[in-house]
């Protein structure tokens, strides 16, 4: 693809103003990782505001440090771009979900992995299609107070409430985990048992017993490729109240870090962050968290 045709490509596709992600670059070329935003919470059902979470990632980034001593890198030693915003339609979920699609198959196309920041989480079925037709094997590991397996909710079938179940329909391996649901219906419940897709733990002081659940079962799926699906209302309202449908009960940092160690371990081949609504957090800390994980999976994806 020559820059010219490239840079055109771009230009269609993603509204390319606005804020940078601390240290990324706006030319793809040399790049690893391609990170892009999706402002959309059109099917949200509770509290709204979604559609502002790319933005605040994004301005809140420079207040963070570019060293992370867990892992030991420096984002001024990676190269990723910053390629703007999805330039998605009005309305509907299905439109989106297929611009969303459309977009991650053009960074891949670009030789770049995906890092996508949300808005709300219908949007992340369009980029596990994308990933999943390069990666059949694709793994889906998805972090989530919420089952996100209902058919259909409020009329809708790409709803954030059928995230999941939209994942399953285009992700050909059938694999999804998803680890320490604790928000959902009986029959998703029943579901997740049956299936044993469900990774069982309540949050433990130290999160070592949290990653030694996961780190078992990812073992099984060792080598494969691995997406990644981070819904922001995972971690505890305590620490992130900026999300449109708070669970108490949920996860502090110290157990996403755990996770971070057993993530080392496997080749990720994608990831969103999904679900900041920035406007219900006055405080800005939620936006803060938001961007530390985002600085923490940039670095996994550049293994």
């Amino acid at each position: 693809m020559s820059d010219k045709l490239q840079s055109m490509d771009l230009n269609q596709l993603f509204d390319r103003d606005g804020a940078i992600y601390m240290g990324a670059r706006r030319d793809p070329q040399g790049c690893r990782i391609g990170l892009f935003g999706v402002p959309y919470d059109g099917t949200t059902s509770f509290r709204p505001g979604t559609r502002f979470g790319p933005a605040a990632v994004r301005e809140v980034s420079n207040g963070l440090e570019t060293y992370c001593p867990q892992l030991q890198t420096d984002l001024e030693d990676l190269a990723y771009v910053d390629l703007g915003a999805v330039d998605i339609p009005f309305g509907a979920p299905e439109p989106v979900v297929k611009a969303v699609q459309k977009a991650t198959s053009t960074v891949l196309d670009l030789g770049l992995k995906p890092l996508m920041l949300g808005g709300e989480h219908s949007i992340s079925s369009g980029a596990v299609a994308a990933v999943a037709q390069r990666h059949p094997q694709l793994v889906l590991l998805q972090l989530d107070a919420h089952a996100d397996l209902r058919d259909s909710w409020l009329g809708a079938r790409h709803s954030h409430a059928c995230a999941m179940r939209r994942c399953l329909d285009v992700l050909p391996s059938g694999q999804l985990l998803q680890l320490a649901i604790r928000s959902g219906t009986r029959e998703e419940f029943q579901e997740l048992e049956q299936s044993q897709r469900r990774i069982n733990h309540q949050p433990d002081q130290s999160g070592s017993l949290l990653a030694a659940t996961m780190r078992s079962a990812l073992e099984p799926h060792r080598g494969k490729p691995l997406y990644l699906t981070m819904d922001l209302d995972w971690f505890d309202p305590a620490i992130m109240p900026g999300t449109g449908t708070p669970e108490p009960g949920g996860f502090h940092w110290h157990h996403f870090a755990a996770l971070i160690d057993v993530l080392r371990e496997h080749q990720l081949a994608g990831a969103d962050v999904v679900e900041l609504a920035p406007q219900l957090d006055p405080s800005g800390i939620s936006s803060v968290l938001a961007s530390k994980v985002t600085r923490s999976l940039l670095m996994l994806l550049n293994n």
